[in-house]
């Protein structure tokens, strides 16, 4: 997770992409316990890689710590101080690179119901899509094995997207083939690649299965992280109890779930919902809001917003129906 998110930016400029919220609660937060769920067994430790310090601060650290701590683990934190890509990343949690463990991109969320498959060497979890030439895809053979990955395919190979999240029955081989992948400077795309290491491993005769996910919603920019908040509303708005806080103001206000609305929040002659998320602290006056995002601590009034998406300790004053707005900007 270590990371600038540029392609959601502003919203990046001064919160790390992992730690956007979506229905009410950070992106890492929520794929971390994903996964637990999906596994269903006790999980020792996890793994942060996270970027420099000046981005990725204390404040993240004890979040992630608090993270791991509430599903029984112990946290180890790591830093990828220079991009040199995902097998270079996973390299720098060097230490933890040991046993069954399970490895994933901390910006894309899922939902999945499947028992794994731990006879295997590993599974990639992928998701069926409609365009796998806009991918990278598996490809397998006659017994369900992926024998190579490939990616963006020009000719049809599969629709099974890998979706960025790995389980292997050891890491410490996976661990092998990258060191050897970085000792040989083994470059793709400018970077060292996970990829590398997998196909090695193939090559070695490892099984490599495939478990395929419900749903894969990516959170890379703004446009589909609103999508993203308003398909996971749906998702857990029977499951997590506490989306509309006790103690927010109500003047002359509704709401129209399903909603995330956070504590202190102040509704005020307007309409939230139905699929937004609201932040702690944040007022919303003679307004209208659904299908959107808005942090903390903002403030928004005579607007009319569809498909937007607002910073932390924003104003909004205006009508206008579909804007992207970082923190602490201000539009009168």
């Amino acid at each position: 997770m270590a990371g600038r998110g540029s392609r959601l930016r502003p919203h990046t400029l001064t919160v790390p992409k992992p730690l956007i919220p979506i229905a009410g609660k950070p992106i890492v937060h929520r794929l971390v316990t994903d996964i637990a769920n999906v596994l269903g067994e006790p999980i020792e430790e996890i793994a942060f890689i996270i970027g420099d310090p000046a981005w990725f601060d204390d404040k993240v650290e004890k979040s992630l710590s608090e993270l791991a701590k509430s599903l029984g683990a112990k946290a180890s934190i790591y830093r990828q101080l220079d991009p040199k890509g995902t097998g270079h990343a996973i390299m720098c949690a060097e230490p933890s690179l040991s046993g069954p463990a399970v490895i994933a991109y901390a910006d894309t969320l899922i939902r999945a119901e499947f028992d794994l498959d731990k006879e295997a060497d590993s599974v990639i979890w992928t998701k069926k899509v409609e365009n796998p030439e806009a991918y990278g895809v598996v490809n397998l053979n006659e017994e369900g094995h992926i024998v190579e990955l490939v990616e963006k395919p020009t000719e049809f190979v599969s629709d099974e997207a890998v979706i960025g999240i790995y389980y292997f029955k050891d890491l410490a081989v996976l661990k092998e083939e990258l060191q050897y992948v970085l000792d040989n400077n083994i470059i793709h795309g400018g970077e060292y690649q996970i990829n590398d290491g997998i196909k090695r491993m193939i090559e070695k005769g490892k099984v490599f299965r495939t478990a395929t996910v419900d749903e894969w919603m990516d959170c890379g920019n703004k446009e589909v992280a609103v999508e993203t908040n308003t398909k996971m509303l749906g998702f857990v708005k029977h499951s997590e109890k506490d989306l509309v806080a006790e103690n927010i103001t109500l003047d002359n206000a509704t709401i129209i779930e399903p909603c995330f609305i956070g504590p202190n929040v102040v509704l005020r002659n307007a309409t939230v919902g139905p699929y937004a998320s609201i932040g702690e602290g944040t007022v919303i006056e003679n307004s209208t809001v659904s299908h959107s995002i808005i942090q903390n601590h903002s403030t928004v009034r005579n607007a009319s917003l569809e498909n937007a998406m607002i910073g932390n300790h924003a104003t909004f004053d205006a009508n206008f129906s579909n804007v992207s707005i970082g923190d602490y900007s201000t539009l009168k």
